[in-house]
């Protein structure tokens, strides 16, 4: 019970810090005097899971990774849920043999954290833990009550962010042109299709009804239709909606929002092409239901405008880099890399 306690604080502490999972990892971190010269492997924290290149990563950074991939862990009794178990576990995985990749070839690359960064860093970690105690109870469980252990993990995880900076974000960004041209070669994806922004009152039948219960439904439907054609605005018939309505709507006023007009049934097109804004529809029937429509505003097919998606468009573009970029490196690096599963 101790142990599982101790791996749940250091979980705890890494869902609060963009980096934590590489901050506190509790691999054979290598430590010295100065910031990389006469490196010495210390004891690792938890129990090994993993081994990238001869270094020892355990179920502490599993863990820790596992609670990223999965933030919900809390609302499922600190744990995760069994059918996603397996997946979570195989993603949190390859990423810490990634980030111990990265961060072994960030230090075969001679790349150092200026003292400004570290300072600031070892600042900012120090700032997540809500009382004195709290971190030494961390230092105790993760770092031996060393702080120097601490700060050669804080020092990893720079370096990792450091390397993935240069290889990958520095390289991700979508410049304006780029994402113009993208937008010229590709136009079906910015097409706006026609559409029907409306509300609606629905009068549903049960499965399979009876003619007594579909006269029901008729006499339901001709009632609220007197009621719709008295409302006089927008808000007047979302009233009406959540007050009679029988679809799932009715707990939005009746709101459907803008509706591609290849999603609304015939019956439904065939009487909002004729209608004017703000007009209610008289009863319309779909199947054996009956509906009634609100205009509230259509929009004809078109185009997007590049300014109005120019922003969004570089944001996704970048991701998409990125990602690659990521996959690329991770393939890279494993390719001479040896890791045992332990």
């Amino acid at each position: 019970m101790k142990r599982q306690a101790s791996i749940m604080i250091a979980v705890l502490v890494a869902a609060s810090y963009p980096l934590a999972a590489q901050l506190v990892a509790s691999h054979s971190t290598p430590v010295s005097n100065g910031d990389l010269g006469a490196m010495t492997s210390v004891p690792t924290a938890g129990k090994p899971v993993v081994r990238v290149n001869g270094s020892v990563l355990t179920d502490h950074d599993l863990a820790r990774e596992m609670l990223i991939i999965f933030p919900y862990a809390k609302q499922h009794n600190g744990g995760v849920p069994k059918a996603m178990e397996e997946d979570i576990r195989k993603g949190a995985m390859r990423m810490i043999e990634f980030e111990e990749l990265v961060y072994q070839n960030a230090v075969r690359r001679g790349m150092t954290v200026p003292p400004a960064r570290m300072a600031k860093a070892q600042s900012e970690f120090r700032k997540q833990f809500n009382s004195p105690d709290q971190y030494r109870a961390f230092l105790k469980e993760e770092c031996q009550g060393s702080t120097q252990i601490l700060r050669a993990k804080i020092r990893r995880s720079l370096l990792i962010e450091q390397l993935l900076k240069a290889d990958v974000e520095d390289k991700s960004v979508v410049p304006v042109l780029e994402a113009k041209a993208y937008f010229t070669k590709n136009p079906d994806q910015f097409r706006i299709p026609e559409s029907y922004s409306i509300q609606t009152i629905s009068i549903l039948p049960p499965a399979n009804a009876t003619p007594a219960q579909l006269k029901e439904a008729r006499k339901r439907a001709d009632d609220a239709i007197k009621q719709a054609k008295a409302t006089k605005d927008y808000e007047s018939f979302g009233v009406l909606a959540e007050k009679i309505s029988e679809d799932d709507w009715r707990v939005m006023m009746g709101d459907r929002k803008a509706v591609d007009i290849t999603k609304l049934p015939p019956e439904v097109t065939k009487v909002l092409q004729g209608m004017q804004l703000g007009q209610v529809s008289d009863l319309i029937a779909v199947g054996q239901a009956f509906t009634i429509v609100r205009l509230n505003a259509h929009t004809p097919a078109g185009m997007q405008k590049f300014d109005a998606v120019k922003d969004s468009l570089r944001k996704q573009l970048q991701k998409n880099k990125t990602e690659q970029l990521r996959a690329e490196l991770d393939k890279k690096l494993r390719k001479t890399a040896k890791i045992e599963e332990l």
